[in-house]
């Protein structure tokens, strides 16, 4: 069985003309010499490295599409009929008070100082992308009113055209970086958090004591990498004097944009783009503690690790030196992941697959308990975009697990109420939203409920942030009602008891019994009377 179809994809522009492809190649069985295109080998053969990467860049965000053997789909959740566990605030176990509006969703993280989350999700990393730059007030300001933490990506400073840096090559002044956190922060109210994220780059630039002086940050992340590729941040400049002002700045530009042959090509139209890369990290427990050290020095209250869908070896080395660091949040992402700039082949066919990454992380995390050491909280991304997939990753992660961060399925939303503003200004809505009404009030089912709170201020909110409230609530209910249906009403009281597998395979990799022996011991003793 082939878990993949290679050589064509939307996401990169290409297909094949027979309707007969090779499993293992992707390419067509009857390769014709005359053919009009178009797949990636195709369409490589004239445009090279650019066929690398999804596109049209910064209008798309990109999964990948391998369908691995096992992902969460093969465990399903158990529902009980009786008992009511976990109630708060004087709640009663019975059928008045164990309804499901009145399960308890809030979620926190934090070694000492905790950050709570109205609901257990948070953006993945909105970087230096143009998909971030250009959505940025709508994923902020719908982060902050839903009460989740926003991450903002690696390399923001260091792409900011107005960035300005001190005589030591540091960062003096980064319009671009402050327009995200005083975004954000406008309509912060003490749920979630904004984390800055840190490279080689971001660190060699000072990006650290800038967040920190400026805008008194008390969070700083630190960055491994993701799930999406195995090399640094990425992303695509069309200007070649940008791409020199890139290069000078310390990035890693492709090809070389001052290359006689490039710059020619260049003139020539042929070279149309160019990648702005990071640099790879080299991760050693001596330099994360003294990395860690130095952050607190400065003033940092939490400081947290994205790591991604490395091998055994890293995801043990992220656990065990986040524990011995006290590291207040460890997200792990698995493959495929999402993008907005990633390599589309080293998108499906790199790292451990999140389900089988987790179930390591629960694997070693109970083996660093057994030792005696405290396991960080923990986040799980990779590929996640439903309630569903916060129970189970809740649920199989237990007690360790407290979020999920859901990185597409959180800019969906934001992107798509941008759309419906600029659709509703056009007198141009598409029959898929003006089945639901022509205007604000009538489309957005939360809106009357923003409104409300913040009165005159409903102005400053844009559409692509009501949005993502309004999706936020649908996680929140739905996750809701499948707590209530396992009888679970608060998310400490998730246990990988309240997953079966579906499956040998899965049953085998996460440790979750088989639905045919889940829970076959207490029903046989009810058989036995």
């Amino acid at each position: 069985m082939n878990l993949r179809r290679p050589n064509a994809s939307t996401a990169t522009g290409t297909f094949n003309r027979s309707r007969s492809v090779v499993p293992m190649s992707g390419l067509c069985v009857d390769c014709l010499d005359g053919c009009r295109g178009g797949c990636e080998v195709w369409l490589a053969s004239f445009r090279g490295r650019e066929v690398l990467y999804p596109g049209p860049y910064g209008e798309i965000t990109a999964g990948a599409d391998k369908n691995y053997p096992i992902d969460y789909s093969h465990l399903n959740i158990h529902g009980y009929a009786v008992g009511a566990v976990g109630m708060t605030n004087g709640l009663k176990p019975d059928p008045d008070d164990a309804i499901f509006p009145n399960v308890d969703v809030e979620t926190e993280y934090g070694w000492n100082k905790k950050v709570k989350m109205r609901v257990p999700v948070f953006t993945g990393a909105l970087g230096s992308t143009d998909i971030a730059r250009v959505n940025w007030e709508h994923f902020s300001v719908g982060a902050a009113i839903s009460g989740v933490t926003l991450v903002c990506g690696e390399n923001v400073c260091g792409i900011d055209p107005e960035l300005e840096l001190t005589k030591q090559n540091k960062v003096a002044k980064s319009p671009e970086m402050d327009r995200r956190i005083e975004t954000y922060n406008r309509f912060h109210e003490g749920y979630g958090e904004i984390l800055v994220q840190m490279n080689v780059e971001d660190t060699r630039l000072g990006v650290a004591e800038y967040v920190i002086d400026k805008h008194g940050l008390n969070t700083i992340e630190l960055k491994w990498g993701q799930g999406a590729k195995c090399i640094g941040g990425e992303i695509k400049v069309k200007d070649i004097e940008r791409a020199r002002e890139l290069k000078r700045r310390g990035y890693v530009v492709t090809p070389d944009p001052e290359a006689r042959d490039v710059e020619l090509g260049y003139q020539d139209g042929a070279i149309r783009e160019f990648e702005r890369h990071s640099r790879l990290g080299f991760v050693t427990r001596e330099a994360f503690m003294a990395e860690v050290e130095r952050l607190r020095k400065l003033g940092f209250e939490r400081i947290t690790l994205k790591t991604g869908a490395y091998s055994m070896v890293e995801l043990a080395m992220a656990l065990r030196y986040c524990a011995e660091a006290e590291i207040d949040l460890l997200t792990i992402d698995g493959a495929p992941g999402g993008t907005g700039m990633s390599p589309w082949t080293m998108m499906n066919e790199w790292g451990i697959p999140t389900l089988y990454l987790q179930s390591l992380a629960v694997e070693f995390a109970d083996k660093l308990t057994a030792k005696g050491l405290r396991v960080p909280d923990l986040a799980m991304a990779g590929g996640f975009g439903h309630e569903g997939d916060i129970y189970k990753v809740l649920a199989l992660g237990s007690p360790y697990f407290k979020a999920v961060c859901m990185g597409r399925a959180l800019m969906i939303p934001g992107m798509l109420g941008k759309n419906i503003e600029q659709w509703i200004k056009e007198d141009n809505l598409p029959k898929s939203v003006s089945k639901f009404g022509t205007t604000v009030e009538e489309i957005f089912v939360n809106f009357e409920e923003i409104k409300e709170k913040y009165g005159k201020d409903i102005k400053d909110i844009p559409l692509g942030a009501i949005g993502i409230f309004t999706f936020a609530r649908k996680l929140r209910v739905g996750l809701r009602q499948l707590m209530a249906g396992s009888r679970r009403f608060s998310l400490g009281v998730i246990s990988r008891k309240d997953l079966m597998s579906l499956t040998e395979e899965c049953a085998k990799i996460t440790g979750i019994p088989h639905v045919m022996e889940s829970y076959r011991e207490e029903a046989e003793e009810i058989l036995e009377g």
